[in-house]
């Protein structure tokens, strides 16, 4: 994820460098026909490459839009993770905080967060094609990494562990039904927002719109130096460069957005969320004070925060 606010001009350059030379030879090519050939000149109207050029601003215009949508829905997608990871451990934390604090129920709640905390990079790792182990393996023991590895996808085999655990705290008399309910309610939540990411991830941009996009800017591009020669001549170079630049840039701004899920710069920052994730996890872990009402006093400042 590209984090910068000023980003570098031949970074935005680059991206449409080779189709630039390609355009820029092309028109040059097209003026010096027109200057050693006078009598093979050809010109059309203005007017069609202009027709041209507001079809493909149309076109342009949806695309830039549906991209941005999925781009935006990926980080929805992950904000609601934020949330619902917060969340589970907060669950976690004080529903088995109730207890009595045995050196067990300890080490299941550190266990359970860290599984939380591994399912995070193991995700986002495994949306973008990379091995998914490469963070993750640090917050899991021996045991859940053997389990993990008999699954194809392992953000789905830490859900599971998750599941599995829940199902041990509830039978150990740890978690009540409610609180069970609650937190497996929870878990359904982060294995929806899985299947929405690779949903997105999995989803290919209609082929054929791009298709008939490229199609369209290129014959703009190839009908624009003989609609401008006799206003401009030579001067037509630079003009067709920076036309063409303007359209090529918003083409790959929408090729870039629509994956948001493939590692490049524009991608949905998935590794900086789970490391505040992280960060928000270890502090609930380390930072859980017991808060008892051992005093009438207390008891009534408590009824006043519920009126408040």
């Amino acid at each position: 994820m590209l984090l910068k606010k000023n980003i570098p001009v031949n970074y935005v350059v680059g991206k449409i460098k080779g189709e630039l030379i390609l355009v820029a030879a092309y028109g040059i090519i097209i003026a010096l026909f027109h200057q050693f050939f006078p009598s093979l000149r050809i010109s059309i109207p203005i007017a069609v490459p202009a027709i041209l050029a507001t079809i493909i601003s149309l076109l342009l215009a949806f695309r830039s839009n549906q991209a941005y949508d999925r781009w935006w829905e990926a980080r929805g997608i992950w904000g609601a993770i934020v949330n619902d990871s917060r969340s589970l451990a907060r669950e976690m934390t004080t529903f088995l905080g109730m207890n009595d604090g045995s050196e067990e129920i300890e080490t299941f709640k550190k266990r359970f967060l860290n599984r939380q905390i591994a399912w995070c990079y193991s995700l986002s790792q495994s949306l973008r094609g990379q091995n998914a182990y490469i963070r993750s393996i640090d917050f899991l023991v021996d045991e859940e990494v053997k389990f993990t590895r008999r699954f194809s996808n392992m953000p789905n085999a830490l859900l599971k562990l998750h599941g599995m655990d829940l199902r041990l705290a509830h039978r150990n008399g740890w978690l009540n039904d409610y609180q069970q309910v609650q937190i497996d309610g929870t878990i359904n939540r982060l294995c929806d927002a899985m299947g929405k990411c690779e949903r997105i991830k999995n989803t290919v941009f209609p082929v054929t719109y791009s298709l008939y996009i490229h199609f369209c800017l290129y014959l703009f591009i190839a009908l624009l130096p003989f609609g401008l020669i006799e206003y401009f001549g030579m001067f037509e170079v630079p003009l067709i460069i920076a036309i063409a630049a303007a359209f090529l840039l918003v083409e790959k701004m929408a090729i870039h957005l629509q994956d948001p899920f493939e590692n490049k710069p524009t991608d949905t920052p998935t590794t900086a969320i789970s490391q505040t994730i992280e960060r928000d996890l270890k502090q609930m872990m380390n930072d859980s004070p017991e808060i008892g009402l051992n005093s009438k006093s207390d008891q009534d400042k408590e009824s006043v925060y519920y009126i408040l």
